[in-house]
């Protein structure tokens, strides 16, 4: 099957991840893939699939969303006439192509699949959920016309569906990690920055995953000398934050790092993973620690909870993380048999419903059904 896929390769972030990890399953597969980004020239990128790329124009883009050119939706047609796929996976970028785009595959008589990224916080506490939540009435209307849109749980699912996209055009399919190269190990971590007891938080550095809130639980906490937090990643609220709490605290910012390999080392030297996010997806950090046997506290943002619930790692309520983190640090620090206990039931979780080919068979299903559905319109969905 040819897959022209629609996703980003840069700025880094969760759906840059996502689109490198499944790109690469299917030509492992043997699918063929064409991937379609916004660029101006090709760029070395660690880890990324080689296959064609095609570079879309942009005037603008981010992390959170791309601003394209006017002409990057004749470019886009003209290079799905050309490469002649057999569907679009649209890995959605927050970007107004995302609304022509069932309008061009229609004229292409191509089946449109989308996997819908936005982070959320279903309890719609606070300011920057209301604002997410607005991005799922916009798209609502849009997602409607599309074949097939993926979402990682239950409950974007059951949200989308009470914004009016009919139930039987969505499909829960989790983000998935290799199990194999996202496994317990050794590390030399620990040893080289002098540290006992090694806490990790892995993502952007962003009012949304609400980094601050951990680094005041931790500097209140007074940890102590052989314990480490350290923060991998980089975002707009880093160079704000970094004054503040520093090595003194035993934080240790390590900011952005590329290579997989290091980032795996990174993780398997922790005891503990946290993330205090206020609104998340399913975030694949998450999943990557679980995956290399680590403990795990997240908030109940998003999917983050599902993934942890009955026992796999400590759910915390977005609100008032500060406080709640400020009790459970220096139990998981007094606590390594608790620790390595929820280790191994993490990685267990993940073995159980988040690994990557469990994540590819279901999408080849999914692919394959919508194949069907373009060809016999009569079909009637899937759950």
């Amino acid at each position: 099957m040819h897959i022209a896929w629609l996703g980003k390769k840069s700025p880094f972030c969760g759906n840059v991840t996502y689109g490198r990890e499944i790109t690469n399953a299917l030509l492992e597969r043997g699918h063929r893939v064409s991937f379609l980004h916004f660029a101006q020239e090709e760029s070395a990128y660690p880890d990324w699939p080689d296959c064609p790329e095609v570079f879309l124009p942009f005037l603008y883009k981010s992390q959170l969303y791309t601003i394209p050119t006017l002409k990057s939706s004749k470019v886009l047609t003209r290079s799905l006439q050309e490469l002649q796929p057999d569907l679009i996976h649209a890995s959605l970028t927050l970007s107004p192509l995302d609304f022509r785009l069932p309008e061009i595959c229609e004229e292409l008589s191509l089946p449109l699949v989308a996997t819908f990224h936005p982070a959320f916080d279903s309890k719609l506490r606070n300011i920057a959920s209301s604002t997410q939540f607005l991005t799922y009435q916009l798209y609502a209307p849009f997602l409607a016309r599309y074949d097939r849109v993926i979402v990682f749980s239950r409950l974007q699912r059951d949200l989308l569906v009470k914004l009016g996209v009919k139930k039987d055009i969505l499909a829960v399919i989790p983000n998935g990690v290799d199990e194999k190269t996202y496994s317990p190990g050794y590390s030399a971590l620990k040893s080289q920055i002098d540290a006992k007891r090694l806490f990790v938080y892995q993502g952007r550095i962003s009012t949304e995953k609400n980094v601050e809130a951990l680094l005041k639980a931790w500097k209140y906490s007074h940890m102590g000398r052989d314990c480490k937090l350290v923060i991998v990643g980089d975002g707009p609220l880093a160079a704000s934050l970094k004054p503040f709490y520093g090595k003194e605290y035993g934080i240790i910012w390590l900011g952005f790092v590329a290579d997989r390999q290091k980032r795996i080392d990174i993780l398997r030297a922790a005891d503990v993973f946290v993330l205090p996010s206020l609104v998340e997806g399913l975030s694949l950090s998450l999943l990557e620690a679980m995956a290399c046997g680590v403990a795990c506290i997240a908030t109940d943002a998003g999917a983050d909870g599902e993934v942890l619930e009955t026992g796999a790692g400590a759910v915390i309520n977005t609100q008032g993380v500060t406080t709640q983190l400020k009790t459970l640090l220096p139990l998981f620090r007094d606590q390594p048999e608790l620790t390595k206990l929820l280790g191994k039931k993490a990685r267990q979780r993940v073995l159980d419903r988040y690994t990557l080919a469990g994540n590819i068979k279901k999408l080849e299903q999914l692919y394959q059904r919508a194949l069907q559905m373009k060809q016999s319109p009569q079909l009637s969905g899937f759950s």
